[in-house]
């Protein structure tokens, strides 16, 4: 199937040849059967099977979210009404809230539940510009649990336009029946990897490498047996604490190493150095009132590509907006307009091995792509929000359009 988008104001995309933002100002762009076929600075005569007036539109390519908890069962508005009153995320985890709380829900409720409770947050962050969603498993802790929280990701990805990528995060915590944590770990390595990964599952495997939760040798040994089973890695590093977890992110190779708020120098050069994405996650700072934000200036110094995402979950952020996100992370994180933007497409994109067919506008890509009432992508970090926003494009569909606009 041919398509035209024609009657577009200018076309906005980070271009990897020129290693920068580029704004063009095409007469039409053709996408065959969800790819884009060609952009075409001058008009051409081609038949096609569907046209889309773009209305005088800015196009840009679809966010990319490459980190989220999207399955899970209940909110913890109870554990937010506890941080307003001074109680820490430890603090609450140790009292019996955080993510064992999200964990005995998760596991009380059926499948079918949770599945129709994330087919509406799936809408809202499509809504908001986002068509790829990294998931993480996490919330069952449980071999069954486990298998149940990515199979409900893979149910979601048979029904939605939206893709979601999965990810195993048996390793978020420590379940509440297990006194011996290296019988855990067995757990994980001899059960859960080879179950999940036979039944192809998972793409990606992470691991809450910090202070309180999984130490750098029980990181280690999941992490190599991630590897065994062809799982890549992905770690949440430094959140709380530096745990060197930057450092040995960078020493697995993992895709990307996630939070990163307390990362020291080395463990960032390491990572850099070893190609390792550094996403940051500012709305989560933001919800937990946190006064440090990851330094991603910093990160850019030292090397690293950086990523943007909304660590979307029920404890510790709700925000899914991703201009809400670019807004904080230009706000508070250091980067520019044109670092946020390429940090939530193309870079994002890199965080979940598809920077080859997703996060820029261009010939062979897939056609995901938003429509923008704006004049510069100057302002969609500037509103804060999604209302500019006029069309949805998901694999050369239009899936979402805004009746405001």
């Amino acid at each position: 199937m041919l398509t035209k988008i024609y009657n577009i104001k200018s076309l906005v995309t980070y271009d990897d040849d020129k290693n920068d933002i580029v704004i063009q100002s095409p007469k039409n762009i053709i996408i065959k059967d969800g790819t884009i076929e060609s952009i075409n600075l001058k008009d051409i005569d081609i038949e096609v099977d569907d046209e889309i007036n773009a209305n005088d539109t800015i196009l840009s390519p679809g966010f990319i979210d490459s980190h989220t908890h999207l399955i899970f069962a209940s909110n913890r508005a109870d554990d937010f009404s506890k941080r307003i009153s001074g109680q820490s995320y430890i603090d609450i985890a140790n009292s019996g809230g955080g993510i064992k709380s999200s964990i005995n829900s998760f596991r009380k409720t059926s499948k079918e539940e949770i599945v129709k409770d994330c087919e509406k947050k799936i809408s809202f962050f499509l809504k908001n510009g986002t068509t790829t969603i990294e998931a993480k498993s996490g919330y069952g802790l449980s071999v069954e649990d486990e298998l149940k929280s990515l199979n409900i990701i893979k149910e979601l990805n048979e029904k939605f336009d939206i893709d979601l990528v999965s990810t195993f995060m048996g390793a978020h915590d420590f379940p509440p029946e297990i006194k011996d944590k290296d019988s855990y770990i067995d757990l994980i390595c001899n059960e859960m990897i080879p179950d999940i990964t036979s039944n192809n599952l998972a793409e990606f495997c992470d691991v809450f490498c910090e202070q309180g939760y999984f130490d750098i040798d029980q990181t280690l040994k999941i992490s190599q047996c991630a590897h065994d089973y062809n799982l890549k890695m992905k770690l949440h590093a430094d959140e709380f604490n530096d745990s060197g977890a930057a450092f040995i992110a960078g020493e697995i190779k993992a895709v990307s190493a996630d939070h990163l708020m307390k990362s020291n120098e080395l463990g960032l050069r390491n990572m850099a150095k070893n190609n390792v994405i550094a996403t940051i996650l500012p709305a989560t700072t933001l919800f937990l009132g946190m006064k440090t934000y990851a330094n991603a200036r910093k990160m850019i110094d030292f090397g690293c590509d950086v990523a943007v995402a909304s660590d979307y979950n029920p404890g510790s952020n709700t925000i899914y907006s991703i201009p809400s996100v670019m807004a904080l992370a230009t706000l508070y994180c250091g980067l520019s307009i044109n670092e946020v933007f390429k940090a939530v497409t193309f870079n994002a994109a890199k965080a979940l091995n598809r920077s080859h067919v997703l996060g820029m506008i261009k010939k062979d890509y897939i056609a995901d792509i938003l429509f923008w009432d704006i004049n510069s992508i100057n302002e969609i970090p500037y509103w804060f929000n999604s209302d500019r926003l006029t069309s949805v494009m998901k694999n050369g569909k239009l899936v979402f359009q805004n009746e405001i606009n």
